[in-house]
């Protein structure tokens, strides 16, 4: 079973590497770059936080981007939501249809091992892979905060990238779903529902009659804005994204554990 798990993770150790240092590395730029945009910034602010349904959306109406606590949880939260989303969505897509879509299910199944094994095994590696994603990640913007002279990051910090591992399981299981009822690549699909769930809370912050339904995203209590400005925490979403971790995964695994596998 090591062996298999071991095996799993290799096999997602170079899509790992690649969007960890793009996904990361992106946001180390941006935040680098403050220092040279700080006064461009002060003169920014005003106007961003009152462009109305926009600075809602952003969260610009509640934290200025004047201030580095502003400027990374509006522009650098954004591209690890987005990026570490499309990344969550990717792996849980492909992991179980890879194997069917690859015409390798027939040495795969062939082994010891039963079937829920297996599928436990691969949902293993996708958590695997999330950590190591949500790490790297974090230590780049660390360096950042350092290279700029935040040296106390703050719970704040801690608290956006533990949300936001949260909400990339919640989409990976989700995905793996479609990657247990699907025999083809349906990478695009999963990406597809990852940026459905981000449009959607986007609409949510903005359309009043949408606000109270804004939990159904799991981008509602991991978004950094909120995180940043104290906001209360979606409790309701955060109740309802463990739930569907733990349903989705099951229902994955009972499928694919009942379904006639293409060699």
């Amino acid at each position: 079973m090591l062996a298999f798990f071991k095996n799993e993770w290799k096999s997602g150790l170079k899509s790992l590497l690649i969007w960890s240092l793009c996904v990361g590395g992106m946001g180390l730029l941006c935040l680098v770059l403050y220092k040279s945009m700080e006064e461009s910034m002060a003169d920014m602010a005003e106007s961003f936080a009152s462009m109305g349904a926009f600075s809602e959306a952003f969260g610009m109406s509640t934290l200025s981007i004047a201030t580095l606590k502003g400027y990374f949880a509006t522009e650098i939260g954004t591209i690890h939501a987005l990026g570490s989303s499309f990344f969550a969505a990717s792996i849980g897509t492909v992991i179980l249809s890879k194997e069917e879509d690859g015409h390798t299910a027939e040495f795969t199944f062939v082994f010891p091992v039963s079937r829920v094994r297996i599928i436990a095994l691969k949902f293993a590696a996708v958590i695997a892979n999330l950590i190591c994603f949500t790490a790297i990640c974090a230590l780049f913007y660390a360096i950042g905060f350092i290279v700029l002279g935040e040296k106390a990051i703050g719970g704040e910090f801690v608290t956006f990238m533990l949300f936001q591992f949260m909400m990339n399981l919640e989409i990976a299981s989700i995905c793996f779903v479609i990657s247990a009822v699907s025999k083809k690549n349906r990478m695009g699909i999963g990406i597809s529902v990852a940026m459905l769930f981000y449009v959607y809370d986007l609409m949510a912050r903005v359309v009043p009659d949408l606000k109270d339904y804004i939990f159904i995203s799991p981008f509602s209590y991991s978004n950094a804005t909120s995180i940043y400005s104290n906001a209360e925490t979606e409790t309701v979403a955060v109740i309802l994204g463990a739930c569907i971790i733990i349903m989705m995964t099951c229902v994955a695994g009972m499928i694919y554990s009942k379904r006639d596998l293409a060699s």
